[in-house]
């Protein structure tokens, strides 16, 4: 991530309500890439984090932002690969440069932020990875995992009577280390780490590294092997 950020303008220091704030002044799609990635490597940091302290349910809430970001990354990549910056890419980079106050405090500031549809988002990545099925289903498949998850941001009872179990049976209040249920988290997140893999190879290719893209192809199939999963090759962006 530091490596793709050295060959990018780097953030500058500007006047921010009396103080200063770093920003990338360009404001470009490779920029958007840059900071997308440093969050996912952040976020797995965390999930992993919660994950051995027992926090299951916290770490699925982060998950579902992973997801968000690893289709953001697939999303802003395949665009630059396939040199498809579509007007779709353009409200959504200037939604994600904008800032969140125009003002001195919250309460004064009229910012509204116009937020790119997620069902968009998931249709162009259907699309532009060419799914073997159809790409409604691809599309569907994505909403249902989110779904899933969303159970865990939004505090459905199904999710929290996860938490509830043992002998007697109570609510664990200090995370479930220990119980079945870290085991199962500890398997789902490895997905993320994967796909995480995945979304470094595809931002790579986005700025044209080649060689870069074929090493990180085959770390992650040894990722994977090593799992004892057998995806075979990483799925290849357009051009690859």
């Amino acid at each position: 991530m530091h490596a793709l950020a050295r060959r990018l303008p780097p953030p500058q220091e500007v006047q921010f309500h009396g103080s200063f704030a770093y920003r990338y002044v360009e404001k470009s799609l490779h920029q958007a890439l840059v900071q997308k990635l440093a969050r996912y490597v952040s976020g797995l940091q965390a999930a992993h984090l919660l994950l051995e302290h027992g926090y299951v349910q916290e770490q699925a809430a982060l998950q579902r932002m992973l997801d968000e970001i690893q289709e953001d990354i697939t999303f802003l990549a395949f665009a630059s690969i396939s040199d498809d910056i579509t007007p779709l890419h353009t409200q959504y980079l200037e939604a994600f440069y904008q800032e969140e106050f125009d003002a001195p405090t919250a309460i004064a500031s009229t910012q509204k932020r116009a937020m790119v549809s997620r069902q968009k988002i998931r249709a162009y990545n259907a699309r532009a990875e060419g799914q073997p099925i159809d790409p409604s289903r691809a599309v569907e498949a994505s909403r249902t995992v989110s779904k899933a998850y969303s159970g865990y941001v939004h505090v459905a009872s199904p999710h929290i009577m996860d938490m509830y179990c043992g002998d007697p049976p109570r609510f664990h209040l200090r995370g479930m280390r220990g119980t079945p249920r870290q085991n199962e988290h500890r398997k789902d997140l490895w997905n993320y780490f994967y796909r995480g893999i995945l979304g470094f190879a595809f931002a790579v290719k986005a700025f044209g590294d080649d060689e870069l893209f074929s090493q990180i192809g085959d770390f992650a199939a040894k990722f994977a092997e090593q799992a004892g999963e057998n995806y075979g090759l990483p799925p290849k962006p357009p051009g690859a």
